[in-house]
């Protein structure tokens, strides 16, 4: 989960969020919260690696997402996250009432949790896509992070090399389609990489006026 550093660590040094959003994180709960009931003996046998991982990646979106409502001085991300989080976990409580009660195979339990999975598992992949549209009207990338683009397409890629050994179909459709949607948000980014305006210090950055930013991308045309 180094995925985020770069983005936290910046929150924290000018101790605001500024134009990030907290919902690729939130997203990424509710995915760690449904592999990790996919992974569960009585559920999916034998996905011990399923659990420890999303609990792990659980663990520390839980910390990045303290870490944002810290920082969030106009205090509107503290109510999405604050109620995103509280819905998640009664979503996948009653979720898992309803998988422990009206399904009793493992093989039934994991297709219904399975197919659950690989919805909110797109959702994840294709949350920091919501950025999209303020990266090519602005022509910047300052706000869709590389690394969590390039950790996307990674994580896609090693999930679907790990579906394909085990044979879990659940896991590789998702998973494949992350990896596209990783590879194609590291496409944007190169895209618009150039055009995004040069910082002269990271503690002393001055945004650019949307006049520059328009000239920069036009010259890159």
């Amino acid at each position: 989960m180094a995925t985020h550093r770069a983005t936290f660590w910046r929150i924290i040094r000018k101790k605001d969020v500024e134009e990030f959003h907290p919902y690729a994180y939130i997203a990424a709960c509710l995915n760690c919260m449904f592999w990790i009931l996919y992974g569960l003996p009585v559920v999916h046998p034998d996905s011990t690696l399923v659990i420890t991982i999303n609990a792990v990646g659980l663990a520390l979106e839980l910390i990045y997402l303290s870490i944002f409502c810290l920082y969030d001085r106009q205090k509107r991300g503290r109510r999405v996250v604050g109620l995103g989080i509280l819905a998640e976990v009664i979503f996948v409580g009653v979720i898992a009432i309803i998988t422990f009660l009206a399904f009793h195979t493992h093989t039934s339990r994991s297709m219904f949790v399975g197919i659950l999975c690989d919805i909110f598992n797109i959702i994840m992949y294709a949350s920091p896509l919501t950025i999209w549209h303020k990266v090519i009207t602005t022509k910047s990338v300052e706000y869709m992070p590389f690394f969590l683009s390039l950790a996307n397409f990674a994580n896609g890629c090693i999930w679907t090399a790990y579906a394909l050994i085990k044979l879990d179909i659940y896991i590789l459709v998702s998973n494949g389609l992350g990896a596209i949607l990783g590879f194609i948000q590291l496409v944007i980014y190169a895209c618009y990489y150039k055009s995004t305006p040069k910082k002269g210090n990271d503690d002393d950055f001055v945004k650019p006026k949307p006049t520059e930013v328009q000239h920069s991308g036009a010259a890159m045309a």
